[in-house]
């Protein structure tokens, strides 16, 4: 019951991530640029739910904005897919307690997001490679994200560690005779 309910706060959760990355943070944008926020929260069903819930997860939420605001069906799937699996491969090897360790990890997958997106577009859409274009646009988003985790980092630790209790929660029946 826990964990049903838990994926149904985890989806709201994605709808309003969505509502505030389309209208809240197109007004606050550098050049055209915003904060990904999806990034951020894959990444944080990674490190906290392991790496199969992080890739599904990453999967099924990629395909959602796919659906809603891409251009072809499976690029973003894929991208958020392979940063669920960063933060579930990350989540044994790093602390998750330390506000600079998350802030780098999500500096680092917007880094990997964009590179795989980029590269995605390059052979889908056949579009010409526009080095500094694309890394102002990296450099710009993670600076974003990275102020973003230093803002919203007590709401990811508490939020995390409860649904760590609740994914990782064993059952065991033991019979006594």
């Amino acid at each position: 019951m826990k964990k049903t309910l838990s994926i149904i706060i985890i989806c709201l959760t994605f709808l309003i991530i969505y509502f505030l990355q389309e209208n809240f943070f197109s007004w606050f944008n550098i050049s055209g640029i915003m904060p990904n926020l999806f990034v951020i929260y894959i990444l944080f069903l990674g490190l906290f739910l392991g790496k199969i819930y992080g890739v599904s997860f990453g999967i099924i939420f990629g395909l959602l904005l796919d659906f809603f605001v891409g251009k072809r069906l499976g690029i973003n799937a894929i991208t958020y897919g392979a940063i669920g699996l960063l933060g579930g491969l990350l989540t044994k090897n790093f602390s998750k307690d330390s506000r600079l360790t998350i802030m780098l990890i999500a500096a680092g997958a917007t880094f990997v997001f964009e590179i795989l997106s980029y590269i995605m577009q390059i052979v889908v859409f056949n579009i010409p490679i526009e080095v500094f274009r694309f890394l102002k646009i990296v450099i710009i988003e993670t600076i974003f994200n990275s102020i973003l985790i230093i803002i919203i980092y007590p709401l990811i630790n508490k939020t995390g560690d409860v649904l760590t209790k609740i994914f990782n929660e064993k059952n065991i029946l033991t019979r006594y005779y």
